[in-house]
């Protein structure tokens, strides 16, 4: 028997991988410093380089990025400028017989991570630029947007994922595709519910007494069954499940308390009904037709009663806080309708819409330093390579300074 390939995101061997997902965020909270004491060196240092392969580049091959390895790490040396500016070079050589023995405490700098920059060829990457400017939910997708033409680099379009990028340069995505790589997807689930709040929206406005107008609900506006013609149980089926959506949409609005209980009694009939389809009959679905209009013209009769107006100009407030209650409504009616206009309900889109963020995505919301991101024409400036400075490595990494060592050895000797 073939064997059957391993799983990309395993529970039991803890690989971080390069994409925005719930088993990569368990993998992180799982991470710990490696065990120096209980393996040998060559294990420690095959264990690390496993470890750290699988976040950083794990979709290029390993020849690929031995020869793309090198040996040199950049970084920088901060220099102090209070030091600077209250001394002139002079009092490094003063003490020996002029008379300044005292001098300034020394300080210990912090220590400069300089292994955790052992991938830092990898950052230069257009398709790791692309993930790490959070255009992308992983690091294959991003590699897919650039094969497919997506990607424009300084205006031209660039279907080369191993692109190396230079400082200046700028690339830019199509914001379509931004949007649904960025965006919750759009799943079975996602479209019934989204349908779902569709038609009970349409529900309310049937249901709201000051239109007459419109029909009550989708039956009400077809044909009614001719007496020659008796109706199939599947037609009662489909019959008997709209009239429990009118339901379902009548105690969605404002409903007493009473109400909702009768309401709910003639919900569990319906249900009852609905499991015995295949032996109801047309008088039988009559009868909870006019069961449920009925409860419905006693709700529409006494919901005006009930309701009261909330007119903000009826209270009694000031001239000044009477207009700045007006400012806040257009505020709030402006932006109403700017949301409408570019994050409304579209079955067009590949992506859920209305558009919120995808899941687990805050835990890697971050843009490194070495990148300057426009997110509302999803372009991206390489500014320059990634350094490593006292106390900090600009690679993004999840890794431990230990780990990032052992690696750094191991294609030390291998390379």
């Amino acid at each position: 028997m073939p064997r059957k390939p391993p799983r990309y995101h395993s529970l039991k061997k803890i690989k971080v991988r390069a994409d925005w997902s719930r088993w990569s965020l368990y993998h992180l909270s799982q991470l710990r410093p490696p065990n120096l004491g209980a393996r040998t060196y060559f294990q420690q240092k095959w264990s690390a380089k496993s470890d750290t392969r699988a976040y950083h580049g794990e979709h290029i091959r390993e020849k690929k990025w031995k020869r793309r390895f090198t040996s040199s790490l950049p970084a920088v040396v901060p220099m102090d400028h209070k030091y600077l500016a209250r001394h002139d070079g002079s009092e490094q050589a003063a003490g020996r017989g002029a008379g300044a023995d005292a001098q300034e405490k020394t300080r210990t700098p912090q220590m400069t991570p300089y292994m955790q920059m052992t991938y830092w060829p990898m950052e230069r990457r257009l398709d790791m630029a692309i993930w790490r400017a959070l255009f992308a939910s992983s690091a294959r997708q991003a590699r897919q947007f650039v094969v497919h033409g997506l990607v424009k680099v300084n205006g031209k379009r660039m279907r080369y994922p191993g692109y190396l990028l230079n400082p200046g340069d700028l690339f830019q995505v199509d914001s379509e595709c931004v949007m649904f790589a960025t965006g919750a997807p759009k799943t079975r689930t996602a479209v019934a519910r989204q349908v779902a709040e569709e038609q009970r929206a349409a529900r309310r406005e049937a249901y709201d007494p000051n239109n007459s107008k419109k029909p009550s609900s989708e039956l009400e506006a077809l044909p009614a069954p001719t007496s020659r013609e008796e109706p199939s149980p599947t037609e009662l089926k489909k019959h008997l499940q709209t009239l429990m959506d009118d339901v379902e949409g009548v105690l969605g609005t404002e409903v007493k308390a009473k109400d909702k209980q009768k309401l709910r009694d003639f919900r569990s009939t319906i249900r009852k009904a609905i499991s015995l389809w295949k032996t109801a009959t047309a008088d039988t679905i009559a009868t909870l037709d006019n069961q449920f209009s009925f409860l419905r013209s006693a709700l529409s009769t006494a919901k005006p009663e009930a309701s009261k107006s909330s007119d903000p100009s009826t209270q009694l407030l000031s001239k000044e806080d009477t207009e700045k209650l007006k400012a806040a409504f257009d505020r709030l009616k402006e932006q109403a309708e700017y949301d409408s206009t570019w994050n409304k309900r579209d079955a067009k889109k590949p992506y859920l819409t209305p558009w919120r963020p995808r899941n687990y995505m805050s835990a890697f919301a971050f843009i490194p330093r070495y990148l300057e991101v426009n997110q509302n024409i999803c372009a991206a400036v390489y500014l320059r390579h990634p350094v490593a400075r006292p106390g900090l490595a600009e690679v993004p990494t999840p890794f431990s300074i230990e780990t990032g060592q052992l690696a750094f050895n191991w294609y030390l000797r291998r390379r």
